[in-house]
């Protein structure tokens, strides 16, 4: 059902992914992230900001769509929690270098995501077709969180290079 596209629900929206997106700015990987050990098949650094632009503006895209239907309130109750969730990783894994907590981030995100996808699939399909490069991306960034704290065990507590 179309009943038209908002411009003004879109900016909330994209506000909202502006918010969460800072917290790159706020907390960035730096020498710690660095010092890491990295499966091979992670993504080079600056595929992750590429990645992220895309993926907010997308969905607010889709957000902003699904918003004007009626029977929305599940489909925006899961996309304020992945983007609630989102803007929470960043800080719990770079701030406060908790990767083992990350994960559990990570998890409830991938779960909310999926959560809008199902929502937005039952009201308007270029939304959930919206969301699924936020899907594909997280298809990698799940794996990758999880390999990644498993591989540095007590790096939260150690300097940079030590």
């Amino acid at each position: 059902m179309e009943t038209g596209f908002d411009w003004g629900l879109f900016g909330l929206f994209l506000g909202a992914s502006v918010a969460a997106g800072l917290t790159g700015w706020l907390f960035k990987p730096g020498a710690w992230y660095e010092s890491l050990v990295k499966p091979d098949w992670r993504p080079k650094n600056w595929m992750f900001p590429v990645a992220w632009t895309t993926i907010y503006l997308l969905s607010s895209l889709a957000a902003a769509r699904v918003a004007v239907l009626p029977g929305n309130a599940f489909a925006l109750g899961f996309w304020a929690l992945q983007i609630a969730l989102n803007t929470l990783w960043t800080p719990t894994f770079f701030g406060a270098r908790r990767m083992g907590l990350s994960v559990a981030v990570m998890g409830a995100l991938c779960f909310a995501v999926l959560g809008m996808l199902w929502t937005f699939w039952s009201l308007d399909g270029w939304a959930f077709l919206l969301i699924l490069p936020y899907a594909a991306w997280l298809s990698l960034a799940a794996p990758l969180n999880w390999r990644v704290w498993r591989d540095n065990p007590g790096a939260a507590f150690r300097a940079p290079g030590a």
